[in-house]
Order: structure tokens, then C-alpha cells, then sequence
């Protein structure tokens, strides 16, 4: 387990998405001004621990995949958020041992917990490193010195729940092509990403919850989150809502409506 720290404290004095998202997963590692904020996010959208449980699934049967069925063996995963085990390591890892993952995530929260949680197995390998998505130059600049990757091989770009963060000024789209054409024939791009389009008055709820305690947030319809996939090949069932992406069979109760979840998914692979 290597890191690489650029060195940032840890700013609580707002909430941040990735401390409401452990919340929202029911997990212990955020602060109260972040609770605050998570339940007024639930009270816009009950649904939304749901959503992120899906969210959570759908890297997993993502990550097993394209490791089973496509051969990856390296990811870059941005926007890691708290570790939550299983981390995207751990499943690859338990597909092919010899994985090797790099994280990325802005958060100084984040880097207090990477070397506790986030152990690879003696064959493969796992890095961490604080980098923020709107810079991606610099994102990848860091990614090349972790010298964990080897980019004449197929890497999997992980984004999930990340892009909707990222508005329009930052130009995401160019954003995405910029940490894709480094990778090699034969990576993929495995991404998630909140969407309006069933129900349009809940989300616009949701943003304002997000936009107003400092994370801006833009929702985006199907066809513009198609557009993060030109010109990659969409694995079946496309792009689809991420509860019905490769569903496993479910114990926890009746399978959810897109509306509760809201959440689009897809992996596409390069050529």
C-alpha cells in the first residue's frame, strides 16, 4: 500500500458528499455537520440511502465484471469516498489476486483511513493519492508516479457517483476524455451518475440540498450521460438504471423502481 498526500486539513466547517455518502451507507466516519446535511438530503428523497447501497452494488458486479469476463487487472478508481470493505480491491483482488488498484479522492478524510483499509494481497498492489477530478493533468501526473499502473495494459476508469458533481464550466466531458486517452485499447470506463429523468421534481430537491451546503451537483438526463461513453463499446445491458445493471438476486426485500433509485450506470471499453 503505497500514498502519495498533497498535504490539505481536514475542512469541517461544511458538510462534504463524501462524509453524507458514509452516512448514508450507515457508516461512522463523518461529522455532525454532515449528518445535518445527509437527513436533509432524505427528507428531499427518502430513497437516497437506498441509492447509494445500488450505487455501491454496481461497483461490485461492475469490478467482477470486468475482471472476469474482460480480463482487467488494473483500475483507477476517483472519487474512492470512505472506505467501505468490500473496497473495489477487495473484489477484483478476489477474481484475480494479482490486481492492482490506484485510489483517488480529495478529501483529506479519505487518506486518514486509505492505509488502515485498504490492504492488497501480496500479489497485487493498491496506492492512494489526494487528487481533485478538475484537474486532471494533475490527477494523472500522480497516477504515473504511484508507478502502480502500467499503461501499456487495459486499465478500468472507475467514476461512480463522481461525475454529477462536476457542472458544466468544469466541461466534465472533456474531462473524462482527458483520463481516458492515456488508456490503452481494451481499458473501460465503469460510471455511474444521478439522473432526473424519473422524477424531476425530487432530484431538483436533492441538487438544491447538495448546492446550498456547498457541493454543487447537475443531474443529467440519459442521452448526456451517454455522451461520457463516445466512442467506447457499451457491454450489455447498456446504459440502464444501476439496480438493473447485471442484477445479482436480491435478499433484502423487492427490487426498487428506477424512480427510487435514479441512478444510471454502464461500462463501455475502448477500442
Amino acid at each position: 500500500m503505497t500514498t502519495r498526500q498533497a498535504g490539505r486539513d481536514l475542512d469541517t466547517s461544511r458538510p462534504h458528499s463524501a462524509r453524507m455518502y458514509d452516512y448514508f451507507l450507515g457508516g461512522k466516519d463523518h461529522f455532525e455537520i454532515d449528518k445535518e446535511a445527509a437527513l436533509v438530503a432524505s427528507q428531499a428523497h427518502p430513497g437516497i440511502y437506498m441509492t447509494a447501497r445500488e450505487n455501491r452494488a454496481f461497483m461490485h458486479r461492475a469490478t467482477r465484471v470486468l475482471a472476469q469476463e474482460h480480463g482487467i487487472r488494473q483500475w483507477l478508481d476517483i472519487g474512492t469516498g470512505i472506505p467501505t470493505e468490500p473496497n473495489l480491491h477487495q473484489v477484483a483482488q478476489s477474481v484475480a489476486s494479482d490486481a492492482r488498484v490506484v485510489y483517488a479522492d480529495n478529501d483529506p478524510l479519505v487518506l486518514k483511513y486509505a492505509e488502515r483499509l485498504m490492504r492488497s494481497t501480496t500479489q497485487g498492489r493498491t496506492a492512494y493519492i489526494e487528487a481533485d477530478v478538475t484537474d486532471p493533468d494533475a490527477l494523472m501526473s500522480a497516477v504515473e508516479d504511484s508507478e502502480v499502473l502500467d499503461f501499456d495494459q487495459p486499465i478500468a476508469l472507475s467514476l461512480n457517483a463522481l461525475m454529477h458533481f462536476i457542472t458544466d464550466p468544469h466541461d466534465p466531458y472533456a474531462i473524462v476524455r482527458r483520463l481516458l486517452d492515456p488508456l490503452p485499447a481494451g481499458s473501460a470506463l465503469a460510471m455511474n451518475h444521478c439522473t432526473p429523468d424519473f422524477d424531476p421534481v425530487t432530484w431538483n430537491k436533492v441538487a438544491e440540498v447538495y448546492t446550498k451546503s456547498g457541493s454543487p451537483v447537475q443531474f443529467r438526463s440519459h442521452s448526456d450521460i451517454g455522451r461520457f461513453f463516445d466512442g467506447l463499446d457499451l457491454i450489455d445491458p447498456g446504459i440502464i438504471c444501476c439496480h438493473r445493471w447485471r442484477p445479482a438476486d436480491r435478499t433484502d426485500g423487492p427490487e426498487p423502481t428506477d424512480a427510487q433509485i435514479s441512478l444510471l450506470a454502464g461500462v463501455g471499453i475502448k477500442r
